[in-house]
């Protein structure tokens, strides 16, 4: 049976470079490692927001842009379109999300993906058929993923 369509967020990549992030870097390292055989996208957002944050902390922009090529190279992109800035702002209104986690949302939603890996919603919440699994919990989320 083939997975589920997965996405991982923007701090699960930021996490993957941050040696300091103690078990958050061992465990977004894993995410990343497993998510490149399974179906996954990377949002252009969170790519975007990844070379926005890590060269803030200090990555050189040419190391940055190594990293977002390496990804863009192992996983597909998903681009957001002019109705994902509908459905975001939609679901800003109906559900209070903040904005770019609802546009992430919509571009997820667009792509076809059934669970966000993100610590920036609550474990477990579903909106519009997409699961958002909080990947830095004692179980593995992957699991956790397959079995819902």
């Amino acid at each position: 049976m083939r997975a589920k369509r997965i996405s991982l967020d923007t701090n699960i990549l930021i996490y993957a470079i941050d040696l300091d992030a103690g078990r958050k870097h061992q465990q977004a390292l894993n995410l990343i490692d497993r998510a490149a055989e399974l179906d996954c996208v990377l949002t252009l957002q969170a790519l975007s927001e990844f070379y926005a944050v890590s060269t803030r902390k200090g990555l050189s922009a040419h190391e940055a842009s190594l990293f977002v090529r390496d990804w863009q190279t192992i996983f597909p992109v998903a681009c957001p379109r002019t109705a994902s800035l509908t459905s975001a702002i939609k679901a800003v209104q109906k559900h209070g999300l903040a904005f770019w986690n609802a546009m992430l949302w919509a571009v997820a939603c667009d792509a076809g993906v059934h669970t966000i890996f993100t610590e920036d919603f609550q474990h477990g919440r579903e909106l519009g058929g997409v699961r958002f699994i909080n990947p830095f919990g004692k179980d593995d989320p992957l699991k956790s993923m397959l079995d819902g």
